[in-house]
């Protein structure tokens, strides 16, 4: 029977990487992981055992480790892109990806306000970049995860098809939780990173005024908010895991329960996930 690779890509995984940048008065933490991927004409090196294209994923890690030395890392995108180029650049390589998650810092707050080199983690929360350099285009997405919102009010769900296996009842008075996924897609030459802030701001507004009638109405409302806070974003993609809490059935203690008692629930969990684009496009993820 005969062989042949079809495709193929290797890389370095979970380089971490903390940079502090230093000025007179005040220091700033850059917590970063970063994944390394190449794809190219690597071929050789699975079927003969010829390293001689292969760049050593240890070699990969350093060169993060010395980019990151000469890059201020204003923004977390642009150093992505500087790295996916310098690798596309390398011989046989005809895609570089560089994924990267920031978990962020804040100040600790003493009485004089925000300390200058003092920091707390914010949870668990984080920023992601993704970049893809092939054939001298790169592609840079930017989003977070792990984001965990909850509402108390003007959530509902009902009108919802019944059969026989439905016992969810109608509700117009839920709590609404989910951890928030969202991934937004850059115009091409798109450079002001920092309105990843903005995106930020915008889809958490989103969800606490919306008055949700489903998970999914408030995604779509969502990832309205998204594009129009950016003119740069081409398209987002959120993925918003219902995190249910269930009304508690106290009558057996002969008490009632006005909304205000709840057990959450970690499994199971339905997921709503959704694409809003500028521009319609009907395709999986």
């Amino acid at each position: 029977m005969a062989a042949a690779i079809t495709w193929n890509r290797y890389g370095k995984s979970r380089v971490r990487l903390v940079k502090i940048r230093r000025a007179a008065d005040r220091h700033d933490v850059l917590d970063l992981t970063i994944d390394v991927a190449l794809e190219g004409a690597f071929e050789a090196v699975y079927t003969d055992g010829d390293n001689s294209s292969c760049l050593a994923t240890d070699t990969m890690k350093n060169t993060v480790y010395a980019v990151a030395r000469r890059d201020p890392i204003d923004h977390v995108e642009a150093f992505a892109s500087r790295l996916a180029a310098y690798f596309a650049g390398r011989p046989g390589v005809s895609l570089a990806r560089i994924d990267a998650a920031e978990h962020p810092w804040d100040r600790l707050p003493v009485m004089s306000g925000p300390h200058p080199h003092a920091f707390v983690r914010r949870g668990d929360e984080e920023w992601t970049v993704s970049v893809t350099h092939a054939a001298g285009t790169p592609v840079v997405t930017s989003g977070l995860r792990r984001l965990v919102v909850l509402k108390t009010a003007d959530s509902a769900f009902a009108g919802f098809p019944r059969d026989e296996y439905t016992t969810l009842p109608d509700t117009t008075d839920r709590l609404l939780a989910t951890s928030i996924t969202a991934a937004w897609q850059y115009a091409s030459g798109f450079s002001d990173f920092a309105a990843r802030t903005v995106i930020r701001t915008a889809l958490v507004e989103a969800f606490a005024s919306h008055r949700s009638a489903s998970v999914q109405h408030t995604l779509y409302a969502m990832g309205e908010a998204a594009l129009a806070a950016c003119d740069g974003v081409t398209e987002i993609q959120l993925a918003m895991p219902n995190r249910h809490h269930l009304l508690v059935d106290l009558s057996p203690f002969g008490l009632d329960n006005p909304n205000e008692i709840f057990v959450s629930t970690d499994q199971p969990f339905g997921v709503i996930e959704a694409r809003i684009s500028r521009t319609a496009r009907k395709n999986g993820p």
